[in-house]
């Protein structure tokens, strides 16, 4: 807990794939600051691609998230935000990326 990456893997086989892609993603991991409760310190979004991502601390309400982001802020332990994503494109792809942008701009207060 605290710490997250995305990682991407191609293969022949989807076991092979999926080896990849997270060995992929244990050489981009972060660490993500948290709050003693688990939210956030503070508002941020970012954008990828066609997808743009925002996240809002928000204490006692519990992870309310959808798609792709939901996933990553819960293993990276994040609780006690709300999201929305505001996006042109459905693909978990470009919203997970753009969550761990997001996600990189967070600093402690």
């Amino acid at each position: 807990k605290g710490r997250v990456g995305v990682g991407l893997g191609k293969g022949v086989d989807t076991a092979l794939a999926i080896d990849k892609a997270t060995r992929d993603a244990k050489k981009h991991l972060f660490t993500v600051p948290r709050t003693a409760s688990g939210s956030i310190p503070h508002q941020v979004s970012s954008k990828y691609a066609s997808s743009t991502v925002e996240i809002i601390p928000s204490e006692g309400r519990g992870l309310v998230a959808g798609s792709a982001i939901r996933t990553v802020l819960d293993l990276a332990g994040v609780t006690d935000v709300v999201t929305k994503i505001h996006s042109r494109s459905k693909n978990k792809l470009t919203i997970a990326r753009a969550t761990v942008a997001a996600l990189k701009k967070l600093r402690t207060k």
